[in-house]
């Protein structure tokens, strides 16, 4: 795993400004590292880092325990122990407490929309028909300099109204619609850092520097143009602990007394994405209780996590993972547990993602795709989530369709889907082993999709279009952890009758054999100038390394960090 001191590489970056060069104006202890644009400074200004800068010096040492505690638990799991319910927080699961009321403006979340804070992205996702875009900071985006402080401004200018662009290809002028889907904001995980910015000399927490930028300038004009008076709107990811949430909770407090707005206006949906968890959903909602809008089910870095939390137990491996699919009993577990949960604690419970991108050139073919997206959207309802993800404008009318049909004109299912039931799912329940088998195919895939997901993030893109199919970080990360644990234990390709075993020699056969046909797919020209002999030489270190790093990105995140000599300025 990458550690923070990974990036504390000297770099004179203070300039004054009577040497004539333009640099950001900083406050002390703050030193930029990115490249100076004048666009970016009105982001960057001395105010909006000083907030940021007052959270990680009061927040900094928190989420380094918390880390600690992940690499803790880490230990345990990898000794052999399982992940549980918590007997000390018994009282939490079993209280009848519930959360703060649900805001009227975001009560409505039938369909939601995910994707990047790219400039089009964003026009595009408000205007898609979805009740919720989520902006994503995290998994859908390569979080780059220039990515990342465009999504700033993108995100500004949406706020405000004003944002537009001009596809100049197409000569077209996108803006918003007069009706606009409402905003979450998701920044990336504590786990993060934001190599750029430097606080007192280490790099800066990345969700930190995504939330603070984005509420210090945002939350006045959100709470009078979206927000119905409260706001703004958070997605929290890769969470593993309610002390986690906590941190989120006293950030949250923090803002709004800093902002002079009610405690409370600040509403969170928390991913339930980790397999650990899954075992602190009331805690996690109690420790967010003023501030929660409820749980998602996000299903694909769940099936990462539950190899990564069990990489030392070989009698859990992972069929093929596009045979990982709710029918599955732990993961129907996870999810009607999630819905029990949320609503009687008053809050959403949302489905996951449907990544299937339309077929634009086989009708047939993409019939058969949105049938598919339509079973599942239909199992979800019937199974009470209030709402669901789509990663693509073309799946929001099916979607929304099915949970509108099944939903009695009700704008969620919080009351009247209880789900009783599943207060009985246990600890098997949720940790019940996959079953499925293994084969070539399974191990083609996770390679060709890992390779080109990583030659695309490298180069700024972090939302791929692969085989009809949307991938971002999570399904990447599925297809790096199942080929080391299928290395490390040398599991026999079950399903394909040969008895093949996963060894160094095949795996480096399959990998020369899926790069062959990736240059084939794409073009030479294409395979030429993109990051695909450096993203296969990473992503083929990983998958053989001796211990499993925590996180693809991690490793990944040194290939895009690019240092300015030139960054702040202090008068």
């Amino acid at each position: 795993m990458v550690s923070f001191e990974t990036f504390l590489t000297p770099t004179n970056t203070v300039q004054k400004k009577s040497s004539g060069i333009m640099g950001y104006d900083v406050p002390e202890g703050v030193d930029i590292r990115g490249r100076y644009d004048p666009e970016f400074s009105k982001i960057l200004t001395r105010d909006a880092l000083t907030f940021v800068a007052d959270l990680q010096r009061e927040f900094r040492n928190h989420i380094k325990y918390a880390m600690e505690c992940r690499r803790e638990a880490k230990m345990r799991y990898n000794n052999g122990s399982l992940p549980g319910f918590d007997p000390a927080t018994k009282y939490i699961r079993e209280g009848e407490w519930v959360c703060a009321p649900v805001p009227h403006a975001v009560a409505d979340r039938r369909v939601e929309i995910t994707g990047p804070v790219e400039r089009k992205m964003v026009i595009n996702a408000l205007n898609s028909g979805a009740k919720v875009f989520m902006a994503d900071f995290e998994d859908a985006l390569s979080p780059s300099w220039e990515n990342l402080m465009r999504g700033h401004v993108n995100l500004r200018d949406a706020v405000n109204g004003t944002i537009t662009f001009h596809d100049q290809a197409r000569n077209k002028v996108y803006k918003l619609n007069d009706e606009i889907a409402k905003l979450f904001v998701r920044p990336r995980g504590w786990h993060l850092p934001e190599a750029h910015i430097f606080i007192d000399g280490e790099p800066a927490t990345g969700c930190l520097v995504d939330f603070g930028l984005y509420f210090f300038h945002n939350y006045a004009n959100f709470r009078k143009t979206q927000g119905q008076g409260l706001g703004p709107f958070f997605y929290l990811p890769k969470m593993e602990h309610s002390r986690e949430a906590r941190i989120w909770n006293n950030v949250f407090e923090r803002a709004e007394r800093w902002a002079g707005i009610e405690k409370g206006s600040i509403r969170a949906t928390v991913l339930i994405e980790t397999l650990p968890a899954v075992f602190q959903m009331n805690e996690i909602l109690y420790e967010l209780r003023d501030h929660s809008v409820g749980l998602n089910c996000g299903r694909w870095d769940y099936i990462f996590s539950y190899v990564k939390t069990f990489q030392a137990h070989p009698d859990r491996l992972l069929p093929d993972r596009v045979q990982v699919g709710m029918a599955q009993h732990f993961m129907r577990s996870y999810s009607d547990l999630l819905i029990h949960t949320c609503h009687k604690r008053g809050v959403h419970a949302m489905g996951g993602m449907a990544a299937q991108i339309p077929i634009r050139d086989d009708r047939a073919a993409n019939e058969v795709a949105l049938e598919l997206v339509r079973k599942d959207k239909l199992r979800e309802v019937k199974a009470g989530h209030d709402g669901t993800w789509a990663a693509h404008p073309g799946l929001i009318p099916a979607c929304m369709e099915v949970f509108t049909n099944n939903m009695a004109n009700a704008p969620n299912q919080i009351h009247s889907m209880k789900r009783p039931d599943a207060s009985v799912l246990t600890e098997e329940d949720l940790l019940q082993r996959p079953r499925g088998v293994r084969t070539m195919e399974g191990l083609r895939l996770n390679t060709r999709v890992g390779i080109q997901y990583l030659a695309a993030w490298m180069t700024g893109a972090g939302s791929v279009p692969l085989y009809n199919l949307m991938e971002d970080a999570a399904t990447a990360e599925i297809s790096r952890v199942q080929n080391w644990q299928w290395l490390k234990y040398g599991v026999e390709l079950d399903g394909d009758g040969l008895g093949v075993k996963v060894n160094l020699e095949l795996f480096g056969r399959v990998v020369e054999e899926e790069m062959a046909r990736i240059e084939r797919e794409v073009g030479k020209e294409k395979f030429k100038k993109g990051m695909y002999k450096e993203a296969c030489k990473l992503f083929t270190r990983q998958c053989t390394a001796p211990v499993l790093d925590d996180f693809l990105t991690l490793d990944a995140y040194n290939n895009i960090v690019m240092y300015h000599p030139i960054g702040s300025s202090r008068l």
